[in-house]
């Protein structure tokens, strides 16, 4: 009896460690989700393939709401839940994962790159310089709460990450310059003058792919530029350094 949580990390299928592989061989049966994040370049049948069996993609009221199926079959055998990025960063996994817990089934988390480790690594900017992230919602599930994480992020000179609302049955993915509206609206209700036209802005877009980019600059400037298909996500730098100024000019396009 067994329930795996494996990260399927950024882009592909391509992203499945080895040890995440070797358990999707030997599992009963393999689910994944696409829900939480999009994977921009997985192919389904790649990646039944690399696996050697079916893969039977779950929404997310299947996991939420029933996740019946998944746990019966974990009391029985080995069960492998694939999971876009890392394995636990969504709070629906670590849910499934207690409820399986207290039904007596063991659980295993198999971790991967996510957007929240891969950030410093291609922006440049210091992993430890990161404050509280959050995600900016669709107009039409309005919240001041990306702008107050931002706030409290830029009073104590940290940098943050600012995640992109997506809804995968829906098919909808902010862009990078929806968000910057958004955030030029909450600017304009709150008014606290953290995020202005004249703020620095960092620009993710397909974090982890080979046609990924990194652009940083002004908001005014880039909240109009077309960055290429989805996911896209944002960072605020807080108060930078020396390195973490050169990084940017050098990794995304900074002007001086």
């Amino acid at each position: 009896m067994m329930l795996v949580f494996v990260g399927l990390g950024l882009c592909s299928q391509e992203g499945l460690s080895l040890r995440g592989l070797r358990f999707a061989r030997e599992a009963d049966w393999v689910y994944a989700e696409h829900y939480t994040s999009l994977l921009p370049e997985l192919d389904l049948g790649k990646l039944e393939e690399l696996v050697g069996k079916p893969v039977k993609l779950v929404d997310r009221q299947t996991l939420e709401e029933r996740p019946e199926e998944i746990l019966e079959r974990a009391e029985k055998g080995r069960v492998v839940l694939l999971v876009p990025g890392d394995s636990m960063v969504a709070t629906t996994h670590v849910d499934l994962r207690l409820r399986a817990e207290r039904r007596g089934i063991r659980t295993l988390v198999v971790p991967s790159p996510s957007i929240l480790s891969a950030v410093p690594g291609l922006t440049g900017l210091q992993s430890y310089k990161f404050g509280r992230s959050a995600t900016i919602p669709f107009r039409d599930s309005p919240s001041r709460a990306p702008y107050d994480a931002l706030a409290e992020n830029r009073e104590r000179g940290l940098h943050t990450l600012l995640l992109l609302d997506l809804r995968a049955e829906e098919g909808r993915y902010m862009t990078a310059g929806e968000g910057m509206d958004i955030m030029l609206e909450l600017e304009a209700e709150v008014g606290k003058g953290v995020f202005t036209p004249e703020t620095l802005v960092v620009v993710l877009a397909r974090a982890g792919c080979p046609d990924g980019r990194v652009r940083a600059g002004k908001v005014g400037r880039l909240r109009g530029e077309d960055f290429g298909p989805p996911p896209h996500a944002l960072v605020v730098p807080g108060k930078l350094h020396f390195l973490e100024e050169e990084a940017l000019r050098i990794l995304g396009g900074a002007e001086p």
